[in-house]
């Protein structure tokens, strides 16, 4: 009998070949910000998936936050993105270009000349990032964003959504996970604003709906998708109450099942307490999609288990072009070679060992 995993898909608009999903690695290739070939041929090495998420792109400079992510926001970075969404249509896979602010995640020298690092609040992280210009260094002082420079942000997220479509990609997901922008305003400790963006769970949460909603009104809902970590503190979140976690999360799916978009993909960093779970899939009529930490096998379980309509896969994908047929056949995967996660080339990019001939006999 064959997976679940690999069996066709459709719900809201989303038909893809198969359950499976590349999920979103941020993989620093992009010389310049600009989509490359070589990234042309890392993404075509993978299209035994049904639905491709990339990486984290920039929809604006100030998004920058690392260094070599690619952007949306030039002319070149659109016709660098075509190169790739044709050679991913081409094998019968959609693509959604994930757009990422990284907020106060990032440091100056990661950004082009005029760009300001921003944040929901001028509160600094703490810890290092990697610079191409120093090595790591220490994160940099975020601007504040004002009510207007968030108005700002939402429309460069909704411009950054029409060049995805003049790149050819089949919709968007929003960040909204990792410690980066969007789950900066989430957070209560680090969004101390007094405007409209702050305070309440409602106040907090402003931007993603506002946000969401824009995009989906100019680009159709079936096109945007958004992805969460609820309960994480990664990106030097702190922590906060249980409670109120659970009730923005469930305040969320609630608000993003009216706008009726395609999708919430749900990274498990942290594990997340079934009540949540619960109350996300409840009011959230949409596709869900589940990542991190499965395997093969328990990716299937989980497809038969009421949660998850779709399962991710990150390092095994990275490691394992072929992922698709090594399910099929039960093959034994490579492993990942963390030293070139983010190092310019294709060593440990798109020179991972694909099954062979003999392996399949």
């Amino acid at each position: 009998m064959m997976n679940k995993i690999l069996t066709p898909f459709s719900r809201r608009g989303l038909s893809l070949k198969n359950h499976l999903v590349m999920a979103p690695m941020t993989r620093s290739r992009a010389i310049n910000n600009l989509p490359n070939a070589l990234m042309a041929s890392y993404y075509a090495q993978r299209t035994g998936a049904g639905l491709i998420i990339t990486e984290g792109t920039a929809p604006t400079p100030e998004a920058l936050g690392y260094p070599r992510i690619p952007g949306i926001f030039s002319e070149d970075q659109i016709e660098g993105w075509q190169t790739i969404t044709s050679a991913v249509h081409a094998a019968g896979t959609k693509i959604f270009v994930q757009l990422m602010h990284t907020g106060r995640i990032g440091h100056q020298d990661n950004l082009p000349d005029g760009a300001t690092l921003v944040g929901a609040s001028a509160i600094k992280a703490t810890g290092q990032i990697f610079t191409d210009t120093a090595g790591l260094q220490d994160y940099s002082q975020p601007q504040a964003l004002t009510t207007s420079g968030v108005a700002g942000v939402i429309h460069s997220h909704v411009v950054a959504a029409q060049n995805a479509l003049k790149a050819g990609f089949d919709g968007i997901e929003l960040h909204g996970a990792n410690g980066y922008l969007l789950e900066q305003f989430l957070n209560p400790v680090i969004n101390n604003r007094t405007d409209e963006y702050g305070g309440s769970i409602r106040g907090r949460s402003r931007l993603i709906v506002e946000m969401a909603k824009a995009i989906a009104d100019t680009i159709g809902p079936e096109k945007v998708g958004i992805r969460f970590s609820p309960y994480s503190t990664l990106g030097d979140l702190p922590s906060y109450a249980d409670d109120d976690v659970h009730e923005t999360y469930a305040y969320l799916a609630q608000e993003l099942d009216k706008l009726a978009i395609a999708y919430i993909h749900i990274a498990v960093n942290v594990p997340i307490p079934q009540k949540t779970l619960d109350a996300i899939r409840s009011s959230f009529h949409g596709t869900i999609i589940l990542c991190n930490g499965l395997t093969p096998q328990t990716a299937e379980i989980a497809l038969h288990n009421g949660f998850a309509d779709l399962v991710a896969f990150g390092r095994s994908f990275l490691a394992n072009p072929d992922l698709a047929e090594r399910i099929a056949r039960q093959a034994e995967l490579n492993q990942p070679d963390y030293t070139t996660l983010y190092t310019p080339g294709a060593q440990g990019y798109t020179d991972y060992p694909l099954l062979t001939e003999s392996t399949i006999d």
